[in-house]
């Protein structure tokens, strides 16, 4: 007999534990040397790992009273502009130890601290409040990398919004060179923690380390560089598993979903134009068969495979309601942590893309074809989405997503191809049995509910008859779907 339907069958996933330290990873460097980038990609990561990270910019201090200044403002003659400057640090350093009193545990300020003198004054405030200090210095003597940090970066920035861009060049270049007149790199004679990364890591040199916590930030800082790049994310194609609302499995694409097969060299070409990149799928067929036709490298990741479902595995939303309702709305109470029995959570899949995040900062420019929940962890890490909400983010089917990181945020794009899908989104509480009507269900209608007329040449491997069946089966599902009370409008049914 199966369970009585009441049954728990969840567990939850535990918030990682980390040391008691509470650290202040101090920024050091000259200006255009990837810093802010750095100290961003620090806080992100933390928080990914549920770790409570904070940046604190010194420049945002600054700009509260003088949001646009010139390269004189930085020279070190200038008086005022000095004493502005030490203000705007004391303000930051205050609101750091206030945040650390109220439980943080790494603050990244994100400043030039350029001196030995400024170092000294941070480790004192840090010391005499318990706290420890690691600073990240960021070297960069290649002026190529430098003048392409400058372009790429600093006409960007928020001191230069609106102003012509070779002026704010030639003036941001007078900036570094008044910074380069008082700068001193950090030494061993200093006694203090440090990791150095010199021509964005191509040596690092590493200085008493003194815990975990420490060590998994330097070694996260390792794998960064500052170079321009992109990431370009994309599920799998429609597959038959969409059409029938069953999650888990290792189905194939529909007919739909190797249409979309088909039509990704050109969607991605739109994009990518000339640049080398590197594709990586999970080791499932439906996104092998979605990267078939991209003519990248290519590299399959046990760690992309789909949130393992467990028990639920192969099921529709509407059966996992009526055999588990307790635990269907206990998902929805905390989808982040649920686990399902025999199966993963949320937190769970994000302990084992730690690896391919490492790999994504080391590499250059990366494609990944994989699975909604997976890009969901991956898509919050770099957009900085907080946990509880990114499992309710909704990741389209037949959408290529390119992410280019920045140092003040990451831009986001989207290109969309003009094949329909079903919509795999469900909104929080929302019953299995939705219904038409429903906005999920209507989502991303419009197509014809016939199944597509020209499936000639949708899979290399596939024979006439597998085509036939293919089309047979969907066809079939929509039946299933209308039996049901489910609106089709050419999307079929709804799955999260």
């Amino acid at each position: 007999m199966g369970p009585p339907p009441t049954r728990r069958m969840s567990t939850y996933a535990i918030t990682p534990n980390v040391d008691d330290s509470q650290i202040c990873v101090v920024m050091v460097g000259l200006p255009a040397r990837g810093k802010s980038l750095i100290a961003q990609k620090i806080v992100r990561y933390l928080k990914w790992l549920s770790i409570n990270a904070k940046s604190f910019n010194v420049g945002s201090y600054r700009r509260a009273d003088t949001p646009q200044p010139n390269a004189e403002f930085f020279n070190t003659g200038n008086t005022e502009g000095e004493r502005m400057r030490r203000a705007a640090a004391e303000a930051a350093v205050s609101d750091m130890l206030k945040w650390f009193g109220e439980g943080g545990h790494v603050a990244i300020l994100d400043a030039t601290n350029s001196t030995k003198a400024r170092r000294t004054w941070i480790k004192g405030q840090c010391d005499a409040k318990g706290y420890e200090c690691l600073f990240v210095e960021s070297r960069c003597d290649d002026p190529d990398l430098v003048l392409s940090n400058v372009l790429s970066v600093k006409t960007s920035s928020p001191d230069y919004v609106g102003q012509d861009p070779e002026d704010a060049v030639k003036d941001f270049m007078a900036r570094i060179r008044n910074y380069e007149k008082v700068y001193q790199s950090i030494g061993d004679e200093e006694q203090v923690t440090f990791v150095k990364l010199i021509n964005v890591g191509s040596q690092v040199v590493i200085n008493a380390v003194q815990n975990y916590l420490q060590t998994r930030i330097i070694y996260f800082t390792m794998n960064l560089h500052i170079t321009p790049r992109s990431i370009w994310l994309s599920r799998h194609g429609e597959s038959q598993y969409n059409v029938e609302g069953k999650i888990g499995g290792d189905a194939d694409l529909s007919v739909r979903g190797y249409a979309y097969a088909q039509a990704l060299p050109e969607l991605v070409a739109k994009s990518v134009g000339d640049a080398e990149i590197t594709l990586w799928t999970s080791t499932m067929k439906r996104t092998i068969q979605t990267a078939h036709h991209l003519k990248y490298p290519k590299k399959q990741w046990k760690a992309l495979d789909e949130l393992d479902a467990g028990v639920c595995d192969g099921l529709t939303y509407e059966e996992i309601e009526e055999k588990y309702p307790v635990d269907f709305r206990a998902r929805d109470d905390d989808k982040y942590n649920y686990r399902y029995h025999g199966g993963e959570s949320y937190r769970d899949v994000v302990t084992r893309l730690e690896p391919i995040i490492m790999e994504m900062e080391r590499g250059e420019n990366i494609m990944v074809v994989t699975h909604q929940a997976v890009l969901r962890c991956i898509y919050a890490y770099f957009m900085n989405v907080p946990q509880d909400q990114s499992p309710w983010m909704e990741i389209p089917l037949h959408t290529v997503i390119k992410l280019t990181p920045r140092a003040y945020g990451t831009q986001e794009e989207r290109f969309k191809a003009d094949i329909p899908a079903v919509s795999t989104f469900r909104a929080k509480y929302a019953s299995a049995n939705m219904g038409a009507g429903s906005e999920e269900a209507t989502e991303n209608s419009g197509a014809p509910t016939e199944a597509p007329a020209q499936v000639d040449g949708v899979a290399d491997a596939a024979t006439t008859e597998a085509k036939d069946a293919i089309i047979a089966s969907a066809v079939a599902a929509n039946d299933v779907a209308k039996e049901r009370g489910i609106e089709v409008n050419g999307d079929m049914l709804v799955t999260e």
